[in-house]
């Protein structure tokens, strides 16, 4: 879960550097109207590139980040540990595979983002339609902070003043959430570059590290009289299992950062690519699956969407995880809102037909303009929407469009533009590109139509 100009010289979107936080930034952002290379790669591919080493700790921190606290839950979704386990190394597949086929249609197209490779390889209308998506998607993302935020302050709290709930106005979540919005996150958000928050990305991946660790330990040091007995080994029906799909994607989703880092790599080839994302991947997969099943198999079917949410709130070790996420997710929210910020600007001027470098004058006051549009959306939202899974189940189905739809289509249209001798592999690729479009299809249509359909009911 884990995703980041000087005005005399342009407003030249996304851009900042590519270190710690502003990488993550620098890996979604909207390239200029005029340009489908980004600077940042130009300056990566002269100064030599990442190793393959460093490329895998992007792709892992790109990918890891508060969908963590969400799989314990999607294992109780699933039907348990077997049916979780499976569907995970399952969806690896296609999801290790998505992110080489995006390296090997940026290699096709000569295109350096997710969204110009897509609008290379499927035409102007699929282009608009993904950043479109990414938009969406970083406005969910940021939704889902607010609600974590809330959460977590709210247990820190109640720790604070000893009590089970907290049973003052100012202690609790709405309050939280609100002063911590505005006092450090909306702060955070207006200047047009964040490399300030170079060090936050660290300190990410040190917070998801010690989550993990604190759940596991806490696992093996359950008592007899502890230990959860109603923990579910089946799912209640077949497309039960399928719930936990939009977490996992939601986990797993760091395709749309995976372009820029194929691009800044010293050796751009598939080769030390696949080995890079396969990696990478294995490296979160022990993460997730290592909160996944000992948060499930401590709280069995009462385990909550957010697995810190199941801990009591006077627990110190949980208490110091809960600020490490609090801290991780309020410097991650600006980069996630600078990163949808510059797909909104870029398809703004693009839809004006106005050059970014004649924009100057007006960019701060549409900057500070979307910034707080932005801000008060999501932040009223989270105010009214409780539940982090329903967030999830929305932005994972979407997350599986950038992992199976998006790359899918461009494989295959990637193959068909091939003038060469058809060979049996030429059709084994185009009917994978076109499995995967199925899939995520599926995945999208399912989830979102069953949370709309609980959303109703409920």
């Amino acid at each position: 879960m884990s995703q980041s100009a000087d005005a005399e010289e342009g407003p030249r979107l996304g851009e900042g550097p590519r270190d710690g936080s502003g990488e993550r930034a620098w890996l979604l952002q909207s390239p200029c109207v005029e340009s489908g290379r980004t600077p940042e790669a130009e300056r990566a591919k002269a100064a030599g590139g990442v190793s393959s080493t460093a490329a895998v700790f992007i792709v892992v921190n790109a990918a890891l980040g508060a969908g963590l606290l969400n799989f314990p839950s999607a294992f109780n979704m699933a039907g348990g540990v077997v049916a979780g386990l499976m569907l995970q190394m399952c969806m690896l597949i296609f999801i290790i595979s998505g992110l080489v086929v995006l390296g090997y249609c940026s290699q096709v197209s000569n295109e350096a983002t997710y969204q110009e490779v897509v609008r290379v390889s499927c035409g102007k209308v699929s282009g608009v339609v993904c950043e479109l998506s990414i938009a969406v998607y970083t406005f969910g993302t940021c939704i889902a902070f607010f609600i974590v935020i809330g959460d977590q302050l709210e247990c820190l709290m109640a720790a604070v003043a000893h009590e089970a709930a907290p049973s003052h106005w100012y202690l609790q979540r709405r309050f939280t959430i609100c002063v911590t919005a505005v006092l450090v996150i909306l702060p955070l958000s207006i200047p047009k570059e964040i490399g300030f928050q170079k060090y936050a990305s660290a300190f990410s991946v040190v917070g998801t590290w010690y989550v993990t660790i604190v759940v596991i330990v806490k696992y093996f040091l359950l008592t007899e009289g502890t230990v959860p007995t109603n923990v579910p080994t089946s799912a209640a029906s077949w497309t039960a299992v399928f719930n936990a799909m939009p977490t996992i994607c939601f986990g797993f989703q760091c395709h749309v950062s995976s372009v820029p880092v194929f691009n800044s790599m010293s050796r751009k080839q598939m080769r030390p690519w696949g080995l890079v994302v396969t990696v990478g991947m294995i490296i979160c997969l022990f993460v997730y699956t290592g909160t996944g099943v000992c948060g499930f198999l401590s709280f069995g079917s009462e385990v909550k969407q957010d697995v810190l949410m199941s801990y009591p709130s006077d627990d110190i070790a949980i208490a110091i995880a809960r600020a490490f996420i609090v801290v991780c997710v309020v410097t991650s929210y600006p980069i996630l809102h600078f990163c949808g910020r510059a797909v909104v600007e870029g398809l703004w001027l693009r839809c004006r037909g106005e050059q970014v470098e004649l924009c100057v004058v007006r960019e701060r006051r549409r900057r500070i303009l979307q910034t707080v549009v932005w801000f008060s959306s999501t932040l009223a939202l989270a105010l009214f929407i409780p539940d982090i899974g329903k967030v999830i189940s929305l932005i994972g189905g979407l997350a599986a469009c950038f992992i199976f739809v998006f790359p899918g289509l461009c494989l295959i249209q990637a193959k068909l533009s091939e003038s060469d001798d058809r060979s049996a592999s030429w059709y084994v690729l185009v009917v994978y590109g076109a499995v995967m479009v199925t899939i995520g299809v599926f995945v999208f249509g399912l989830t979102t139509s069953n949370s709309v359909y609980q959303d109703i009911v409920s």
